[in-house]
């Protein structure tokens, strides 16, 4: 099989990389941004990342730059524990742990590991069609590339999703959020945990991803940010005391802040010689913590296909039936999640609250088992 094209240096597009390589295939990289910052947030690799990067034989290095987590919780004004995911339980399961880490030293492990890897930088796609056998790119730069397989891996606004269904545009969640990393220092029984603290209509929460360093986000509803006359963050005042810890050790010029999107799940995902994978195919809300690990998860499987067909359709389909099921599972369950953690009425989120904390745990066991299980044999 020819040379692999990917478009797109994100977190699924490196480990669809890396992925290929370990089968023998030559592959090359278009990124849109004209180099890698160490700008960016935290994120939280779940135990269902962690099997396959271990797989591939890079959790170790993770492991080592990251922070490792026992437990993941959600917690009402008081810090009164609302539900939790049982990670060490699963975590002994799996033999691996779930890690929280910056999102630059992620990427800087993942592009080491790529090594003599062709990555070309300030490559913006501007358009693709294909030709024959063919693909063939066009950039903004004016410049043209052609290529025998292209994989979509350029995000929520992906061009290439554009060649596959034009059709489809990005749904808005109703959120903003705000990303940060602080170097405050938690007390000693958050520093295994991801906390999420519930209020009305917002939500703050934070994680270790070093021994000095913690990520945290924050949402609101958009209708509240109408109403404010400056930083939306002022609405987290009334949250309790570590949250106004984490925000004033955060410097202000590094807050990162976007609107929530994602994608209503989508049935095609590929069209002649090119596939979409990750954000580009199943863009889900943060709500599950979710989003990065289910583009590694299609990752290793799209590389496992293409390793096994040698017709390019038969590949594509065989991928797009073993991640299917599960990418549209995460996207409608992070979407009902956020909807639920967002409530704007006082009473509504005392209701919740109050059967939240009557759920047996075998409902959240329950759920966790079906997001950190792989559904695919490793080979």
């Amino acid at each position: 099989m020819n040379k692999i094209t990917i478009i797109g240096a994100g977190i699924g597009g490196l480990t669809t990389a890396i992925a290929l390589r370990r089968k023998g295939f030559e592959v090359e990289i278009f990124e849109h941004t004209p180099q890698f910052t160490e700008a960016g947030s935290g994120i939280n690799l779940a135990l269902n990342a962690m099997q396959l990067f271990k797989h591939l034989g890079i959790s170790e290095k993770i492991e080592q730059s990251g922070h490792s987590l026992k437990a993941m919780n959600v917690r009402d004004l008081k810090l009164d524990l609302l539900a939790s995911s049982p990670i060490k339980e699963l975590a002994a399961l799996y033999s691996v742990r779930a890690v929280a880490i910056y999102r630059a030293r992620l990427h800087s492990i993942l592009l080491d590991e790529l090594g003599d890897t062709p990555v070309y930088l300030n490559k913006k796609l501007r358009s693709l069609c294909q030709k024959g056998e063919q693909v063939e790119l066009v950039f903004e730069d004016g410049t043209t590339h052609t290529a025998a397989i292209v994989i979509g891996a350029d995000g929520i606004r992906s061009v290439v999703r554009e060649a596959v269904v034009p059709e489809v545009k990005s749904r808005d969640a109703g959120q903003i959020c705000w990303r940060g990393i602080s170097k405050a220092t938690l007390a000693e029984a958050f520093q295994k945990e991801l906390n999420e603290i519930w209020g009305v209509g917002s939500r703050f929460g934070f994680v270790p991803i070093s021994s000095d360093e913690v990520y945290w986000f924050a949402l609101i509803r958009k209708d509240k940010r109408n109403n404010l006359s400056e930083n939306g963050l002022s609405l987290f005042k009334n949250y309790p005391q570590v949250v106004q810890q984490i925000l004033g050790e955060t410097p202000e010029e590094a807050i990162i802040c976007n609107e929530i999107r994602d994608l209503k799940p989508i049935d095609i995902w590929y069209k002649g010689n090119i596939v979409l994978l990750g954000d580009a195919a199943h863009a889900t809300t943060p709500n599950l913590g979710q989003g990065a690990c289910q583009a590694v998860e299609s990752a290793y499987v799209l590389a496992e296909c293409l390793a096994s067909e040698q017709d390019i359709s038969l590949a594509f389909e065989k991928y797009r039936q073993q991640r299917i099921a599960k990418a549209h599972y995460v996207v409608r369950t992070s979407w009902a999640l956020g909807k639920m953690a967002q409530l704007e009425k006082s009473w509504a989120c005392s209701l919740r609250n109050f059967l939240m904390k009557r759920l047996p745990q075998t409902v959240a066991d329950r759920q966790s088992k079906r997001l950190y299980a792989l559904d695919f044999k490793l080979r």
